[in-house]
């Protein structure tokens, strides 16, 4: 871990990596995610991880959680690891920082609100540790990328985390880390450098997840037994996410219903997601519409059959390459882009379409509304029954299973921007009753809007005795 022979003594008496731990601290991507599951010892991971270049006089290291309170577990550790290593380190309580004999320091901090990334602002950390990442959202991860620098030469500048499925910032770690390749491979991003001059430059980023579990923790397991136990107790999703590390299983997700089953894409059952087909002349086509500027915008395209069952055919997204950040068109230019989907999408072209949006697109403001500048450009809209609750429990209803396997909505495999935010939805902190409105649900609010114009009732239990044996 780059110490002297005296200090990596005392430090492996303290604590030694296990062989999964080991394997996350050997990596030298640029960003490296550890977990996926309880128990893998992801905390002391995070703790050792910082340690790596506190014999550098200028280093500067940061371990962050959302909440300071949710610290002090971490800080409590700290102590029983940082001390016996290094006998002349000395802690202030009031700062939260380490200061080590070489004059190095390990900073501990905390992100509870979005504007406290600001907070950092100015400072330089060699070494960035997000221990529980889900807990942060894209805004406040990336924007420590900024404050990712070096405080003199000699020193390696990189960002580690630790997380486990759930929370606020499911949905985009999961399309950062575990979706774009297999665990254990190197993922490359390419960047491009405009220089002042004009010149381009192509540069590289890497990040990798490292998966763990319980299983991994032998020591664990050998001091708590019980432990396995309890995971394996947990109700159906949390025993996925927190024992098994499924990403596609979580506490707090709001849909659990929800099931993307590629070996049901052809016969349809056990699934909401299918491939795509050629929609029937004699179904009828909806566009539904969630507006957004500075946050994404989303519209999307439902045909309904003769059985009453909707599908998401498709969906123009106004989202950036970062999660929950807008594209900044005006109406016009969103109405002028839904006019030519509809006139060259063949499930479109040659149809009579209806539109439901947000009532707010109606609201003037002290000049035209939204939705008269898209009237002008040919795309008009009926004001759709902006309900919260009874839109949730209306995508409850269509989600659920009869007893042979078929759901009352189903998603064209296309339709990326659903795919990505809709399973990772979770519930307010504010109204537990409700979606989380901080979170990306630009999408699922115009879902909601399309559910209502077509209501269904919630299958008997008869009817629903299929979903509850498969879950």
């Amino acid at each position: 871990m780059g110490r002297s022979s005296e200090s990596k003594k005392a430090v492996g008496f303290v604590w030694r990596p296990q062989p999964r731990q080991r394997e996350f601290m050997r990596r030298l991507e640029d960003e490296a995610l550890y977990g996926g599951a309880a128990g893998g010892g992801k905390s002391d991971c995070a703790l050792a991880e910082a340690l790596r270049q506190v014999e550098i006089p200028h280093y500067r290291g940061l371990i962050l959680r959302k909440n300071y309170p949710q610290l002090s577990e971490l800080i409590d550790r700290s102590h029983e690891m940082y001390l016996p290593a290094y006998p002349g380190a000395v802690y202030n309580i009031s700062k939260h920082v380490w200061t080590f004999p070489s004059g190095a320091k390990i900073y501990f901090g905390s992100l509870p609100h979005a504007s406290d990334k600001y907070n950092y602002q100015g400072k330089r950390y060699d070494f960035i540790d997000f221990d529980e990442l889900t807990q942060f959202t894209y805004d406040e991860y990336s924007y420590l990328f900024s404050r990712n620098r070096p405080n003199g030469p000699g020193t390696r500048c990189y960002i580690r985390a630790q997380a486990n499925p759930g929370g606020i910032g499911h949905g985009w770690v999961k399309e950062r880390f575990i979706t774009p390749a297999p665990a254990m491979t190197t993922i490359w991003e390419k960047v491009k450098i405009i220089y002042p001059d004009g010149t381009e430059q192509i540069r590289k980023k890497s990040r990798i997840f490292i998966p763990s579990t319980v299983f991994d923790n032998k020591i664990l397991l050998q001091n708590d037994p019980g432990y396995l136990t309890r995971l394996a107790s947990l109700p159906e999703k949390e025993k996925s996410a927190l024992l098994y590390g499924d990403w596609n299983s979580f506490s707090g997700q709001v849909f659990i219903e929800w099931r993307d089953n590629p070996d049901g894409y052809r016969d349809r059952k056990y699934t909401h997601v299918i491939k795509p087909f050629t929609v029937p002349n004699d179904w009828q086509v909806y566009r539904s519409f969630d507006w957004g500027y500075s946050r994404p915008f989303s519209v999307g395209w439902y045909a309904l059959d003769r059985e009453g069952i909707l599908y998401r055919i498709r969906e123009l997204y106004g989202c950036t390459n970062t999660p929950n950040e807008g594209v900044r068109w005006d109406a016009a230019k969103i109405a002028r882009e839904i006019r030519r989907i509809e006139r060259e999408d063949n499930n479109l072209s040659h149809r009579s379409i209806r539109g439901v949006a947000d009532p707010a697109i109606f609201q003037k403001n002290g000049g035209e509304s939204i939705g008269e500048i898209m009237e002008k450009a040919g795309v008009y809209w009926d004001r759709a029954d902006n309900s919260r609750i009874a839109g949730k429990q209306q995508v409850h209803n269509r989600l659920s299973f009869d007893s042979e396997g078929r759901p009352m909505l189903y998603i064209f495999n296309t339709c990326r921007g659903f795919l990505r935010t809709f399973p990772a939805l979770i519930y307010s902190g504010v109204d537990v009753e409700d979606v989380d409105t901080s979170g990306e649900d630009h999408i699922y609010d115009e879902l909601r809007y399309m559910c209502m114009e077509h209501p269904i009732r919630l299958r008997s239990r008869e009817e629903f005795c299929g979903t509850l044996r498969y879950y």
